[in-house]
């Protein structure tokens, strides 16, 4: 018998000074079994700093073929197409044609030696962002995660801060391209 996901829930306050955002959201989030709680707050922390009405979960890990997250406008364009981890170059060029902007995300010590590996082939997708997540402080992200969250997020000048009522983890987001 196939294992199911875990859901998880969120209420998240966003306050991005960079992008002059601040919103509300009540986010579902299903965890595959598997993803790790890090990987799991990794795709709502990118979801802070992309916030916007249109942007949704993808399948991720369950569909080889979708993002973890993208936007797409009203007429179905994908506006933004967002991966996490080490994504293949294959299917990145593939996104790259699919979307407006494809971003990656990296969030652990593997990112910049996978990023050093995969630049002369990702070289010609002008539309491509890589970016990857430094702890500040020593908590790590998946302290946060529990099965019914309230998180504040606040964003400036590349530093993140998340928090919960009782802990603050501090992230930076250094840019490997832009």
């Amino acid at each position: 018998m196939a294992l199911k996901a875990t859901i998880f829930k969120a209420q998240l306050q966003i306050a991005d000074m960079d992008r002059n955002y601040y919103g509300d959201h009540a986010l579902t989030l299903a965890r595959h079994p598997s993803e790790t709680d890090e990987r799991m707050m990794v795709r709502l922390l990118v979801f802070a700093l992309h916030a916007h009405e249109y942007l949704q979960f993808g399948k991720g890990l369950s569909d080889p073929d979708e993002p973890d997250l993208w936007r797409k406008d009203l007429t179905g364009l994908i506006e933004e197409w967002i991966e996490l981890g080490q994504p293949d170059e294959k299917g990145l060029l593939k996104a790259c044609g699919r979307a407006r902007q494809v971003f990656v995300y990296g969030y652990n010590n593997a990112a910049g030696p996978w990023w050093q590996l995969a630049e002369p082939t990702l070289e010609r997708a002008r539309n491509l962002s890589v970016r990857r997540f430094e702890l500040v402080n020593d908590t790590p992200l998946k302290v946060l995660a529990q099965r019914n969250m309230q998180l504040q997020c606040t964003i400036q000048e590349n530093q993140i801060w998340l928090s919960d009522a009782s802990q603050t983890v501090q992230l930076e987001c250094a840019t490997l391209r832009t």
